[in-house]
């Protein structure tokens, strides 16, 4: 028995699967996959996918697409996912034998789909991941070269002919005058030829020559005739997922993971290590707070100082920050109970609050390691009622009294003004960012740029990396912390209000409130909250 033959041949049937399977490094995803994956494959697949489309999103705030500052930004942002090989160029001919290639092509076909199913549920979702989709395809066609360009465009019935060069002629004063394009580039660009209504966006923006109902294109320009397709193709197949979801209900594997993929934190794991644990002291926290604490937690610090007391929601946003940046639970029990006391007795605050602090960090109930709040999580949930002081200034606070503290801590005009700007169009974390570097600039070099903020204890690490004169990222909290160089003066905090601003495009998603736990107040029995606390989600 031939044994060997058999497999040449198996292996043959493979490599012929794997070259019609995917073509082309680009996709319009109209094939839904059918193979089956794990559910660690299928978590995998989407945090990576998550990834790339949020990096899309925070690098197009930031720079204008298509510049050679977003395109060197997003391909170094890309690089660090698991999807980073979808940067690699290949020939349309010859690529789909490279087994790295095939299995960069099925992350990518695999991760959109799943993906589509998580964000189909509300127009806000779908709205905010076709549009990053739509940026993605963007770059990456640009970045391929002209021979995989044109095999794509004619593998989706894309296939224009271009004119000749009697006809640009004939045409030459029309073209060079439309769209700024010159005499001298005219010369040098192939156009097309195609139908007006296929290019609305390009005729909106004047910038091709219309002659009898055509619209004559640069080639340069043929990207906005595939994203226009791409977003017709992209939103009906959206609306069609979004109607077979409720058969999903079923199966409680995939939905909560579906349903969380839109507000879930990609950073770093902010619980205290035991190395951590007993470099920050009580008698710490007043000058850390002044030297490295985010707005939010300022906030929250302030407000304790001055009230002596806090309500629950924001006694779990501030007690796991400070549990983060590594208060022991002896001192958090001394800080807080040092604090409360002040207004009621010891006895009071032994049978009503210490509970809870030794519940966070693991100690009571089911004994869970809780993590500190991510921005995510602050901007989203819980959002902060009269009398509250927790959530995310940039988020909740009122913009005019929001100008006004920033005024009081010596803010510079431009900063204040890009703040504003940020919170304007929703993005709170950029907002944060550049509050950092405004807070930050006598230690941070002349070529530093604003970190991405996603965390409050990111925040505050990356503030102890300045201070203590480190160049690299690590673990930052200093055993005896230097005095701050830009202390942050400290206001009388506004009362958090309500806010009608649609909610943070940094995380877009329908807020979400824990059911059970968010209208009660701080003074609740100590029996009921290890059950309340099973829903909290850290």
């Amino acid at each position: 028995m031939d044994f060997g033959s058999g497999r040449r041949r198996t292996n043959k049937i493979k490599k012929e699967i794997k070259t019609t399977a995917y073509p082309h490094t680009l996709q319009f995803y109209k094939i839904p996959p059918t193979e089956t994956i794990s559910l660690q494959e299928f978590e995998e697949f989407a945090v990576e996918r998550l990834k790339v489309l949020k990096a899309v999103e925070t690098v197009g705030i930031k720079h204008i697409r298509s510049s050679k500052d977003y395109s060197d930004l997003l391909e170094k942002d890309i690089r660090n996912t698991g999807l980073r090989k979808i940067l690699k160029t290949q020939k349309a001919d010859d690529d789909s034998e490279n087994e790295d290639v095939y299995n960069s092509r099925r992350m990518d076909h695999i991760s959109h789909f799943i993906l589509r199913l998580a964000y189909c549920r509300s127009e806000e979702l779908r709205r905010w991941f076709i549009q990053q989709e739509l940026d993605l395809l963007r770059y990456r066609f640009q970045n391929e070269n002209k021979e995989s360009r044109d095999t794509f465009l004619k593998q989706n019935n894309l296939n224009y002919d271009p004119i000749s060069d009697e006809e640009k002629n004939s045409i030459f004063d029309n073209l060079a005058s439309s769209g700024n394009a010159g005499s001298v580039k005219v010369k040098t660009t192939e156009y097309f030829k195609v139908p007006f209504t296929d290019a609305l966006d390009l005729v909106k923006g004047r910038k091709v020559y219309l002659h009898k109902g055509l619209a004559y294109i640069a080639c340069d320009d043929m990207v906005s005739i595939l994203l226009t397709v791409y977003r017709t193709y992209l939103s009906h197949a959206l609306a069609v997922t979004a109607r077979v979801l409720p058969h999903l209900q079923e199966d409680d594997r995939l939905l909560p993971m579906l349903c969380g993929l839109s507000k879930r934190y990609l950073g770093q794991d902010y619980t205290a290590k035991k190395s951590n644990i007993g470099q920050v002291t009580a008698e710490m926290i007043d000058m850390l707070s002044k030297q490295s604490f985010p707005p939010c937690m300022q906030q929250l610090h302030h407000s304790l100082r001055q009230n002596h007391h806090m309500r629950h929601w924001g006694r779990q946003q501030y007690g796991l920050f400070l549990k983060g940046i590594g208060l022991s639970m002896e001192e958090a029990i001394k800080f807080w109970r040092t604090e409360f006391t002040k207004l009621m007795d010891g006895d009071k605050w032994d049978k009503q609050y210490s509970y809870n602090i030794r519940h966070n960090y693991g100690k009571e109930g089911k004994r869970a390691d809780y993590t500190p709040y991510s921005c995510m999580k602050i901007i989203m949930t819980n959002h902060p009622g009269p009398g509250d002081f927790h959530g995310c200034p940039f988020r909740h606070c009122d913009a005019d009294l929001l100008r006004q503290k920033l005024q009081t801590q010596g803010i510079a005009k431009a900063d204040q003004e890009q703040i504003m700007n940020y919170l304007k169009g929703s993005h709170y974390q950029l907002a944060c960012g550049s509050y950092f570097t405004a807070t930050h600039s006598k230690v941070m070099d002349s070529g530093d740029t604003a970190p991405q903020i996603s965390h409050p204890n990111g925040y505050f690490e990356e503030s102890q990396r300045l201070h203590s004169g480190l160049k690299s990222q690590g673990s930052s909290t200093p055993k005896t912390p230097h005095a701050s160089r830009q202390p942050m003066s400290q206001t009388t905090p506004s009362r958090l209000s309500q806010s009608s601003q649609p909610i943070s495009q940094q995380v877009p998603s329908q807020v979400t409130q824990l059911s059970g736990i968010e209208e009660m107040d701080d003074d609740f029995p100590a029996d009921v909250m290890d059950e309340m606390m099973m829903g909290v989600d850290s």
